[in-house]
């Protein structure tokens, strides 16, 4: 009886709390599938879970615009702008304070994380269950890895039960330290209770199954670890292969791969982002050249999966250059390719193709103990990313030693790049050197990773590939602060930070960013 109070209390809790951020979030962290004869944990534990799932890539479609398609995939290479209204945008290097802070404060991201993650705590405490914390865990792991790669030092550790940042800022080294420690303690959990399950209902990734969670685990550890490679190569390699030889395994088939299917009869949020706007210009958000270029030149057939063919005659998918002056474009925008997804798809997370990609990476670069060889595993996520969009022909892509990135002529007129992107090809050689067998693998998982944008900048940012089209002359408004070839390093602290956490702040600048708080700074892992 007294379990059922305090799981009543808790439920009241998640209820008021979600209903004072937005006004449907009920909807979003409500069951829709299940009948309504749940126990208050089973409920409780359901919703605070959705609430978790939802700020690994938010539910919230304004935060998800923010951070996913004005942000990671412009600056990753997928996404362009495509608003003719827009005069100061991350993509020009000269967003406004309310463009830039999302990630740090949007109460969609870290108060809505903190405030499920203490709820599930206290339902796994009162349950003497401790999988379903573990697995909070790992979402916040994979939530706050992004916030991170965002700013670089962030608070982190010292946040407390309330989610309010106002705290000292750890070094990125020490935010990744704690990553490494908490899904350590994740994975000893879930691999000691492999055989526990979650009631379907509290769990829209993996429907409870705890297995599929610790593969989660260990390949979002595997990711971290290769992502620091280059600043701390020793953490590096003890933590990559202690992933990879962890017990309960990696991702590695498609059927593992870590989406939050939660959208049944909500829109997936970055399917209604894009399409803001689509009757006057077919969006906000178009397809961008870097990664249309690369996919026609490649002959790639995930082209259908991911773009929707353009209006203009001289070829079937054409991308809109990045970083521009978009005032210029207003009549054109509605001719370049525009993404391709359903309302009901899922939001992915992280896909198998990834993790082959991660440990030939670690192989062909690093020299870790991934397990097997590096070609083996290049071709794997080649194979394995054809299969989870449905495309044929992999076999064939992966032999073609010829084929290279196409130019990009932009049917407007306008913005057409006369430079040679690259000459990678796709076919493995075993006898390249190192800085071709890593250009040749980041391109490879870059086009695998559609549409994680924000993965796709941290490559960039990491190992400066793919090679990307550099920011037109006049799309680049940062002032000479960030370079035109290399794009933004980072986004700036909030303006709300100087005003309510200033000398942790100031503190940060100073001695974790050496003074620069803008975007040509690099983060402490872009060290290459």
């Amino acid at each position: 009886m007294k379990r059922n109070i305090i799981n009543k209390l808790i439920l009241s809790s998640l209820f008021w709390g979600f209903m004072s951020c937005t006004g449907n979030y009920m909807d979003i962290n409500s069951n829709p599938y299940e009948p309504d004869d749940l126990s208050p944990d089973d409920y409780a534990l359901g919703s605070a879970m959705s609430g978790m799932a939802s700020t690994v890539i938010a539910s919230d479609v304004n935060t998800a615009q923010f951070t996913d398609c004005l942000l990671g995939g412009p600056l990753g290479g997928y996404f362009a702008d495509s608003n003719s209204g827009w005069s100061n945008t991350i993509s020009n290097f000269d967003a406004k304070n309310d463009w830039t802070r999302v990630f740090l404060i949007s109460d969609k991201i870290i108060a809505t994380l903190y405030s499920n993650l203490n709820a599930i705590k206290i339902v796994s405490d009162n349950t003497h269950n401790p999988v379903p914390y573990a697995i909070a865990q790992i979402m916040k792991v994979a939530a706050m890895s992004r916030v991170t790669d965002a700013y670089g030092a962030i608070p982190y550790s010292k946040i407390g039960e309330d989610g309010k940042i106002t705290t000292p800022y750890d070094s990125q080294e020490e935010v990744y330290n704690k990553f490494f420690e908490e899904l350590d303690g994740a994975i000893a959990v879930l691999t000691e209770n492999r055989n526990a399950a979650l009631v379907a209902s509290a769990d829209f990734v993996y429907s409870g199954n705890v297995q599929k969670w610790c593969k989660f685990a260990n390949s979002l550890k595997l990711r971290l670890a290769i992502r620091i490679a280059y600043a701390n190569p020793s953490k590096a390699k003890e933590m990559a292969e202690s992933a990879v030889k962890q017990e309960m395994g990696l991702i590695e088939s498609n059927e593992d791969n870590a989406k939050w299917n939660y959208f049944g009869t909500l829109p997936n949020p970055i399917y209604t982002a894009v399409r803001y706007n689509e009757e006057k210009t077919g969006g906000d958000t178009h397809a961008a050249a870097d990664i249309i270029c690369y996919m026609n030149g490649y002959d790639d057939n995930r082209r259908a999966s991911y773009f929707e063919k353009s209006k203009w005659e001289e070829q079937a998918y054409v991308g809109l250059r990045r970083s521009i002056n978009l005032a210029k474009m207003g009549d054109y925008f509605s001719n370049y390719s525009t993404i391709k997804m359903k309302s009901s798809d899922p939001v992915l997370w992280m896909n198998a193709a990834e993790v082959a990609f991660l440990r030939a990476e670690g192989k062909a670069i690093f020299n870790f103990d991934m397990g097997g060889e590096a070609g083996n595993f290049y071709n794997q996520g080649i194979r394995l990313s054809f299969e989870q969009w449905g495309a044929a022909g992999a076999d064939n892509y992966m032999e073609d030693a010829i084929s290279k990135p196409a130019t990009y002529k932009d049917p407007s007129g306008v913005y057409t790049y006369e430079g040679t992107l690259s000459e990678i090809t796709v076919k493995w050689d075993e006898a390249a050197t190192p800085a071709e067998k890593q250009e040749r693998i980041i391109t490879q998982k870059w086009i695998a990773n559609w549409p994680l944008g924000n993965e796709a900048w941290a490559d960039y940012r990491r190992t400066g590939y793919p090679k990307m089209i550099p920011a037109a002359a006049d799309g680049n408004r940062s002032g000479g602060v960030v370079d035109s070839n290399k794009g933004a390093r980072r986004m700036p602290y909030p303006s709300e930070e100087y005003t309510n956490n200033t000398e942790n702040v100031q503190y940060a600048v100073q001695n974790y960013l050496k003074g620069a708080d803008n975007m040509g700074t690099d983060v402490w892992w872009a060290r290459k």
